[in-house]
């Protein structure tokens, strides 16, 4: 600068023009300039706080803002500014009641950022008590101000008193807002929202933005979609948000038709790659179970953050795709896009309903590493994953350390022993539930009547039963009546397990009927069987179990003719028995088996181990049970196909593939044979290994020749 006067005047331009100035190098250029030529006034020194605010150097802005003896209202507010901009919401409110107490009144620029700071702080009274400051100044028209106003109650419903809110509005001018008087209505929540929208004279695409969220986060969906035509009547296009907040609606809804309208628009409107957009998109079409769409729109996204990932994650296991959901996680991981805990809640109801333990134990260490060990919806997640993996020990351990346990981690655990011949320490767990203060909902008494009905708790059960309408009002559901039926036929109370399920006050389904057929087939009463069949073919025409089960039966009874005319029926209408197969988990990688197969590459070594164990288990007293054998062939041949069961070739290859003493697990599609449950016993003891092996039903946990079921299954 080679004059005073030039000096002077290019400070002035830099005044009037405090945006051109662009790094913390050039601002104290500025302010060095100002005391060179003694003219640092309080404006002046305000405008440079501003400058080093935008910069966010607080540092520099605290220094110089301590040297004015009476900062002025801008120095105040950058201040202000810039503590909220740093999540230094404390010091921001702290600045703001120092301000008030130097005398200073705020204008319309301070109060979006202290509002701000008070729902960063989910401090609803005093965000309370500034509004009725914004009003009582005559600010309560400002645009800005409004917004945060109404962002404040949209983020913080329900946290504070009506009757503290409904003072501020109390101390409006009365209007006249549908029909109703201001002045008498106590607005809490979304109605605060509402109020101080219906206020604001001037509103732009974040108010009504913020409207339409809060009401679509309120479930108040019809409301949501009124003000975004009411937004369209005014002339003001949605953007990215107001679309990613109304798709949500049409997946609650089901209602894939205007979901589509929207997708169209966004097309229309060139934003259909919008990260935030494409992530409702995929969840509105995977929650309406078209993931083919859903995919579609995740391929066509510029940009994936973890909301797209954990949208489509959560739709594949929505709709029973386990292995995409898998694959998908490990591409976000390969990708570097750092899964959150949606990300977990959602993957591990895969690994649980594949049984991969494997990778239920790598998540669980990613889990750690990424420092969420404390997440309660990732530990329920961990809790139903180790149990459905069959490692119900893990799964208590999780469950034990856990310092808040709410319904979902409850539930939970309670299933989890039940799924596990553990009845009665799930019957413990659910009364220590209630204990703890919390109410078990519909899930939770799936989980305890499952309980009762694996280990015969038939008293204790009608209790339970009976309680949910009596005691907690809750009303009966399909699963409620399934859990009773299934009770009742497997304590062989067949008669009454009929008579129970034809008197339901809602109607039952041939999945309710299916329960009892299987217990009329464990209990082999055929006469029973014939009419409980009559009554799932009249509701369910192409039922394949129970025309499974009816074959069966049918054979185990010699009755050959009725069992070859109900497999003509399946043959004319397409149906084709589902094979019996088991898969286990060997060196990362499944293997499966399938009953009478023999292309497995260690077959050889199967039949020799079995071979070996046989005669093991004739000396320890086996006797082949070829009862459950349905086809019209000799004894010897039949003994020949009880030795190509699924599970047992299984179990006999994780054996030979693994050190003494390892855990051996299996699962299998369908029921455990009654001879395969008793060979497994003798095996479990020769081989001294603990062999679970989990089928459609439960586990069973074999150990010196016993199995956890106690044969009650």
């Amino acid at each position: 600068m080679s004059s005073s006067s030039s000096s002077k005047a290019l400070i002035k331009t830099l005044i009037n023009n405090p945006t051109r100035i662009k790094s913390k190098h050039q601002a104290k250029q500025l302010h060095a300039q100002f005391l060179r030529t003694q003219s640092l006034s309080h404006t002046s020194a305000s405008v440079v706080i501003s400058i080093y605010t935008n910069l966010k150097l607080l540092h520099e802005a605290l220094l110089l803002f301590r040297t004015l003896e009476s900062p002025p209202v801008l120095a105040w507010k950058s201040v202000i500014r810039c503590f909220t901009d740093q999540s230094l919401f404390s010091r921001a409110l702290s600045s703001f009641v120092d301000m008030r107490a130097s005398g200073r009144c705020p204008d319309h620029n301070v109060f979006p950022s202290v509002l701000k700071s008070c729902t960063m702080m989910s401090d609803l009274r005093l965000g309370e008590s500034v509004h009725g400051y914004v009003v009582r100044l005559g600010l309560g028209c400002d645009l800005y101000t409004c917004n945060a106003l109404m962002n404040m109650y949209a983020k913080l419903q329900g946290m504070g008193s009506k009757i503290s809110a409904g003072k501020v509005f109390d101390e409006m001018p009365q209007r006249i807002l549908d029909g109703e008087t201001m002045s008498n209505a106590l607005p809490s929540g979304i109605d605060s929202v509402r109020k101080v929208f219906e206020l604001m004279p001037r509103k732009d695409v974040v108010s009504w933005n913020t409207i339409i969220a809060g009401y679509a986060q309120s479930g108040m969906y019809e409301d949501a979609l009124r003000m975004v035509r009411e937004m369209a009547n005014e002339d003001i296009k949605p953007d990215a948000f107001t679309l990613s907040s109304v798709l949500p609606i049409f997946s609650e809804y089901v209602d894939v038709k205007r979901g589509k309208e929207i997708h169209g628009y966004v097309i229309r409107k060139g934003i259909d790659a919008d990260v935030y957009i494409g992530s409702s998109l995929v969840d509105m079409y995977a929650k309406s179970a078209r993931i083919e769409d859903s995919e579609r729109v995740f391929s066509h996204l510029l940009r994936r953050d973890s909301i797209s990932y954990n949208s489509l994650v959560a739709g594949y296991v929505q709709n029973g795709r386990y292995n995409e959901a898998l694959k998908l996680f490990r591409q976000m991981v390969t990708a570097k896009v750092r899964p959150g805990p949606v990300a977990f809640s959602s993957v591990l109801p895969a690994c649980a309903h594949l049984s991969t333990l494997h990778l239920g134990k790598q998540l669980h260490g990613y889990v750690l590493r990424g420092g969420y060990s404390d997440n309660i919806f990732i530990d329920s997640a961990l809790v139903d994953m180790y149990s459905k993996c069959g490692s119900i020990k893990a799964a208590r351990k999780i469950f034990d350390r856990m310092n808040v346990h709410d319904e979902v981690s409850w539930t939970a655990i309670i299933m989890g022993h039940a799924l596990h011949g553990h009845g009665h320490e799930a019957v413990s767990l659910f009364e220590e539930m209630k204990l703890q203060g919390v109410k078990p909902n519909h899930v939770a008494f799936v989980a305890v009547l499952t309980a009762c009905s694996h280990v015969g708790l038939v008293d204790e059960a009608w209790g339970y039963f009976n309680s949910m309408t009596e005691v907690y009002g809750l009303n009966h559901e399909l699963e409620h009546y399934a859990a009773v039926a299934d009770l009742l036929g497997r304590a062989g109370k067949l008669e009454e397990a009929y008579d129970f399920i034809s008197n339901m006050r809602v109607e039952p389904t041939g999945s309710v009927w299916s329960t009892l057929l299987s217990s009329c087939s464990v209990h082999k009463n055929l006469e029973l069987a014939e009419k409980v069949a009559e009554k799932i073919f009249a509701v369910d025409s192409e039922n394949m179990g129970a025309c499974v089960l009816m074959c069966n039966m049918y054979a185990s009874n010699g009755r050959w003719k009725e069992m070859a005319k109900l497999r003509l029926r399946m043959k004319k209408l397409g149906m084709r028995k589902k094979p019996a197969c088991s898969w286990i988990e060997f060196k990362d990688k499944t293997h499966g088996f399938v009953s009478g197969d023999r292309s497995h590459s260690s077959m050889e070594r199967i039949n020799e181990f079995l071979e070996a164990v046989m005669e093991q288990m004739e000396k320890e007293g086996y006797v082949a049970d070829t009862s459950g054998v349905l086809h019209d062939v000799d004894e010897e041949h039949k003994r020949e196909l009880l030795f190509g069961h699924s599970e047992r070739l299984a179990v006999a290859f994780g054996i030979i593939n693994t050190e003494p003493g390892t855990t051996i697990r299996v699962t299998k599609n369908i029921r455990i044979c009654r001879d395969c449950h008793v060979a497994i016993k003798f095996i479990s003891k020769i081989t001294e290994r603990e062999i679970i092996v989990r089928d459609n039903s439960r586990f069973h946990h074999f150990n010196r020749g016993s199995c956890s079921c106690g044969d009650y299954w």
